[in-house]
């Protein structure tokens, strides 16, 4: 049986981007995939999603309802109404449509064979559950990064040391015990940012609570991916292995996989922003992106643009039109031009991985999201970073203490520190040595006979053997197949 994949990210930007490039990978391999967004993302996509599928003819994007309406804002603070939502709603219309796909639904007509496994965000446990209900191996794919993953992993052992919740005038910067392999630098201020979250009774923050739930509940899938190398988070890769059935450690696939042009970005690139690149000095501009969720005051973003511009450097800024709270994009976009005059560019969404490896990049402040790391990483490139919440928290100390290629302003939002940081991250030699030494040693992993080369081929080989397992389809069940007609 030939091995045809469902791809099954959680509706965000950056789940998206990273398992439409695992997808970009399975189709290199020769595998079939499909490709489940929402259908609100869907429609945002428009046309692109059309024109994506057409790259190739073993890709194919199908959606289905979040359960939400389509003026929710989806944003950060509203991730457990996503979550709760996708659970009630989501599952049952997944359910249907995985059925059908996985029987062959009659009237499809496109050259597809049956789905024989189910990558799922790791986040979705249901997707999981049901692929298993319906006798679909299920494999769950996590975009965070491996040490994060293992923080929420160890979340019960930080209750019973005391470590979380952590009390409310608690001393940020004391060391935690109780995550394998950190101990000797992880603070409780790197702690996802949940841990400092609390319920009204006291006790643990209910989204933390749910994300190690989820964390845990990976342990159920045939295997458990990440989008790492081994290179970057080989001690948490082997606390973390012997907790599931099977792992692949296969990033950064960004830099392993070209992802279809259209069919993940949810924000319009700006590619004007390069030829603005294109005028000025190598190493001479700092880039500043605080990723496709975060919100911040109107307080911090003067802060933000004082600091900028005391730095000294002309500098590119992605300025999403719902970042900064109620304001008018266009106002705040004006006054970064007046304020920068010459030396500032602004653009609502960039083309970021073209930006991070131009000549004339000389440092990146960033929120620390994951995908960004492996990107900057990658680049060998400089970097600030400001975490927004969840994961970044503790993937910007990795940046500041583990790799040492960048440095850490958790916490502060003050435009003396953004101009120290900023000026420190563009002049200092030996943290532009050690993005550059851990660039390469990156490219070693992804390239041919690297860690992350072999995991993929190993994965590919994996899905293939399930493939091969999977037991010849029952004949479709006529009632599930006449739910999934409005879904497909």
């Amino acid at each position: 049986m030939v091995a045809h994949v469902l791809v099954f990210p959680c509706p965000a930007q950056g789940h998206i981007n990273c398992m439409l490039h695992f997808a970009a990978g399975l189709l290199d391999a020769g595998l079939h995939v499909t490709f489940l967004h929402s259908d609100h993302n869907r429609r945002r996509l428009g046309l692109a999603a059309a024109g994506a599928e057409a790259s190739s003819p073993r890709l194919r994007f199908l959606s289905v309802p979040d359960g939400l309406p389509d003026d929710h804002p989806r944003s950060a603070g509203k991730l457990l109404e996503l979550m709760e939502s996708m659970q009630t709603h989501t599952s049952v219309a997944y359910r249907a449509l995985l059925a059908s796909l996985r029987a062959g639904a009659p009237g499809r007509d496109d050259g597809f064979p049956p789905v024989t496994c189910v990558v799922a965000d790791g986040i979705l446990p249901f997707a999981i559950d049901v692929a298993e209900e319906l006798g679909v191996p299920a494999i769950a794919f996590r975009t965070a990064s491996a040490c994060s993953f293992l923080a929420y992993l160890s979340v019960p052992n930080l209750v019973e040391l005391g470590e979380v919740p952590v009390p409310t005038c608690a001393d940020l910067d004391a060391p935690v015990r109780g995550v394998p392999g950190m101990e000797g630098f992880l603070r409780r201020r790197d702690l996802p940012s949940f841990c400092r979250g609390h319920a009204e009774d006291g006790g643990l923050d209910p989204i933390l609570q749910t994300l190690h739930e989820f964390t845990a509940h990976s342990s159920k899938a045939r295997a458990l991916i990440f989008n790492t190398a081994a290179s970057l988070e080989r001690s948490a890769l082997a606390h973390v292995a012997p907790r599931m059935r099977d792992l692949f450690a296969i990033g950064p696939l960004h830099a392993m996989f070209q992802a279809p042009a259209a069919g993940g970005a949810l924000w319009r690139e700006d590619d004007g922003c390069t030829a603005w690149l294109d005028g000025h000095a190598d190493r001479s501009v700092v880039y500043v992106s605080l990723g496709s969720l975060a919100v911040i005051s109107l307080e911090q973003f003067t802060e933000f643009l004082s600091g900028l511009v005391s730095a000294g450097h002309p500098f590119l800024w992605v300025l999403r039109p719902d970042m900064v709270g109620e304001s008018q994009n266009a106002v705040l976009q004006e006054a970064i031009k007046a304020a920068g005059r010459s030396k500032a560019c602004v653009v609502d969404w960039a083309p970021q991985r073209d930006v991070l490896r131009h000549r004339a990049v000389g440092c990146f402040l960033t929120h620390a999201g994951w995908n960004s790391t492996l990107e900057v990483l990658t680049e060998g490139v400089p970097t600030v970073c400001w975490p927004f919440f969840a994961d970044q928290q503790t993937n910007s100390r990795f940046i500041g203490e583990v790799w040492r290629t960048g440095l850490d302003m958790k916490d502060v939002c003050e435009r003396a520190v953004v101009e120290r940081m900023v000026r420190e991250a563009m002049e200092s030699e030996e943290i532009r040595r050690s993005a550059q030494a851990l660039a390469l040693e990156v490219r070693r992993d992804i390239a041919e006979g690297g860690s992350s080369k072999e995991e993929f081929k190993r994965l590919v080989g994996f899905l293939n053997e399930l493939s091969l397992s999977t037991m010849t389809p029952p004949a479709p069940d006529k009632e599930i197949l006449a739910d999934s007609v409005g879904i497909l």
